[in-house]
């Protein structure tokens, strides 16, 4: 599209009559504003193209760190009521150990 807007600015600028030498000047200084306001949009585009990537990788980073950190205290949680349960079924046969040596 950028190359037959080109194209195109070349062509209406040959196509006017005028002087040879004023024509291509004029033709050739519209085609470098036409390419450098192109190029400033084209840029413009590209930078928010970018924060707005950037945005949502870290909007999506906190909520994965979010989920691993809630996941980690779920977890943590887990683990200590098993290892508790254990500690209560080591000493539960500790005890029933004793009393059987005792006699009781």
């Amino acid at each position: 599209m950028n190359r037959s807007i080109i194209a195109a600015v070349l062509a209406l600028s040959l196509a006017v009559p005028a002087g040879a030498d004023n024509t291509l000047k004029e033709g050739g200084k519209e085609v470098g504003q036409g390419v450098k306001k192109l190029g400033k949009e084209t840029g413009k585009a590209f930078k928010e193209a970018g924060k707005e990537t950037g945005k949502a990788f870290k909007e999506g980073g906190k909520e994965v760190g979010q989920g691993f950190k809630k996941m980690g205290k779920e977890t943590g949680r887990e683990a200590k009521k098993a290892g508790r349960s254990i500690g209560e079924w080591f000493r539960d046969l500790g005890r029933s150990i004793r009393r059987f040596f005792r006699g009781e």
